[in-house]
């Protein structure tokens, strides 16, 4: 019999409570099978017998301590936990053959991405990985290439009930650093992903999943770092991100691109956004993407979506909203999904900066409108610099186009916000400002119905507040025109011409909004709003630190 170290806790458990983590308090040691704790002997089958033999007994936890323990897949059970200690560092091989294929029976679109994990779990219940220690993909060591399926997940659950993950500091995956698919019922909790290591390196990826909470993480990542994807039918649903502080090359966060089964009953509230890091780059951007990405484009409804107190700086804009029509299929031989619904949108309490003087698209698709979306109190810096010439729409719709804030043009017909294909949008309270003159105006709208400004509705063809302007496209849709620039590139417009200038340097009419207005970083005032920072530099690594650079 195996050394078993058994804990006795006094806990008080109400009847309201589920059990999120497994009650049994067994604890094995993968040591104790076999395991070598010196960074070098593949522990696979250590860690994989102590995990069968605690399931067998009821479940329980199994814990790394002691050192560093190299592995392959390991494969969870129900009612198990599985530990890393302080101190303690689980890596991943760094051979492709230690991680066996292994593709779930749930069918999504990420059957494309990927069938290697080094922690895998499918249908389980009771299941946790946490502690205050280390997992470390080594990431680095597999070749950066577009055959997705020859890079392993971080981690990988597929159709999971209750599920914790806790307090760990994740790093270095060769892909996804995390994926929950299709799971019910998972807390992601004060964990922290560094993770710049390789192609795709998304550091939280929430998919077809239901009640979900996700708060005081902090995460670092070279792809999207908060990720809502419906990668199959299933809808992502009932999920509330709060307190989190979040930094990506790509975009902070975003509920898309895969959308086939929606999005509903999304809060996101009290994080902060910040520039990504500059340690472990594999590419080169010192700035995001979008702060706060909201897409369909794959069919699919986004209803009760809700942003509120968000600060955000290091992007090239703090928020892109697009309704499309890439319109692809989760799986071959089922129908290609048509144009999806995106409406009952509210986001506010927003103060950001924007490090681009492209502005903020807000587009759907003529016939398929966003609907219903409500900004209020938001408070946005731009660079300025426009040009009359920019206020004309020089693009077309791009509706199969992969959804990015740089889809449409280098800038947009306004500094500020671009309404486009909109019916019902509501804005109060909103303070836009440059940092340099600009001709455009601040609002953009074409094809906008319904709309409202501090409670007054804006007739259609009537007269608009100031800093607001209708927006007319000078170019047909990209399949009549010829060689249409790619998404992210349309050239600039001419310069010279003031024909129709409109030159405002911030919205007037509505809130007044201070020149002096700064967003104050981390690093100084420490958590705001009880969001987490790494520690504190003489409790920290470089690593930790970087997203507060």
């Amino acid at each position: 019999m195996k050394n078993i170290l058994i804990i006795s806790i006094l806990a008080t458990v109400t009847a309201s409570a589920p059990a999120a983590t497994p009650s049994s308090q067994l604890v094995y040691d993968p040591t104790d099978y076999g395991a070598k704790a010196d960074g070098k002997t593949l522990c696979t089958a250590a860690i994989q017998k102590a995990i069968d033999e605690c399931s067998a007994q009821g479940g329980g936890t199994v814990r790394l301590s002691g050192g560093q323990f190299l592995s392959g897949t390991v494969f969870m059970k129900s009612k198990v936990t599985l530990e890393i200690a302080e101190g303690s560092t689980l890596l991943g091989s760094k051979d492709l053959k230690d991680y066996p294929v292994t593709r779930p029976a749930y069918r999504s679109y990420t059957d494309n991405y990927t069938e290697r994990s080094v922690i895998y779990g499918e249908e389980l219940t009771d299941i946790a990985i946490k502690g205050k220690g280390v997992f470390d993909g080594q990431g680095a060591s597999f070749e950066v290439t577009r055959s997705f399926k020859l890079r392993p997940y971080g981690i990988r659950l597929v159709r999971c009930t209750n599920v914790t993950v806790e307090d760990l500091k994740l790093r270095n995956s060769a892909m996804w650093m995390q994926h929950y698919l299709a799971c019910d019922g998972v807390t992601i909790r004060n964990v922290t992903v560094l993770s710049h290591c390789n192609a795709n390196n998304d550091g939280l990826d929430i998919d077809s999943c239901r009640k979900v909470l996700v708060e005081g993480c902090v995460i670092d990542s070279g792809d999207d770092a908060i990720c809502l994807k419906s990668t199959s039918p299933r809808a992502c649903q009932d999920v509330t991100i709060r307190n989190c502080t979040v930094a990506s090359q790509g975009n902070a966060i975003k509920c898309g691109t895969e959308s086939v089964g929606g999005f509903k009953n999304v809060t996101i509230s009290h994080c902060t956004v910040k520039a990504p890091s500059s340690e472990g780059r594999f590419r080169v951007r010192n700035i995001g993407l979008a702060g706060v990405a909201l897409e369909i484009v794959d069919g699919g409804t986004m209803d009760q979506v809700n942003v509120s107190d968000i600060e955000i700086e290091g992007t090239m804009v703090p928020i892109f909203i697009r309704l499309g029509d890439r319109g692809r299929p989760y799986k071959q031989d089922t129908p290609r999904p048509g144009v999806g619904v995106l409406r009952n949108v509210t986001i506010s309490g927003i103060r950001a900066s924007s490090t681009n003087a492209m502005g903020c698209a807000v587009a759907g698709l003529k016939g398929h409108p966003i609907e219903s979306l409500t900004l209020r109190d938001i408070r946005i810096k731009f660079p300025g610099n426009g040009l009359a010439t920019d206020s004309l729409r020089s693009f077309g719709e791009k509706a199969g186009a992969y959804p990015e804030c740089k889809m449409f043009a280098r800038r947009l017909p306004a500094y500020g916000f671009y309404f486009w294909h909109v019916q019902g949008l509501s804005i109060s309270d909103m303070a836009l400002t440059t940092a340099a003159a600009d001709a455009r105006p601040a609002v953009g709208l074409e094809d906008a119905s319904n709309v409202s400004m501090d409670g007054k509705a804006i007739a259609d063809g009537g007269d608009l507040p100031p800093g607001v302007a209708r927006v007319q496209g000078k170019q047909a849709d990209p399949e009549e025109a010829p060689n249409p620039p790619p998404p992210g590139r349309a050239a600039r417009q001419p310069e010279g011409s003031t024909q129709n200038q409109i030159s405002y340097q911030s919205l007037t009419g509505l809130s007044a909004h201070p020149e002096s207005m700064k967003i104050q970083g981390l690093i100084n005032d420490g958590a705001i709003r009880g969001r987490p920072v790494f520690p504190s530099s003489s409790e920290s690594t470089c690593s930790e630190r970087c997203l507060l650079s």
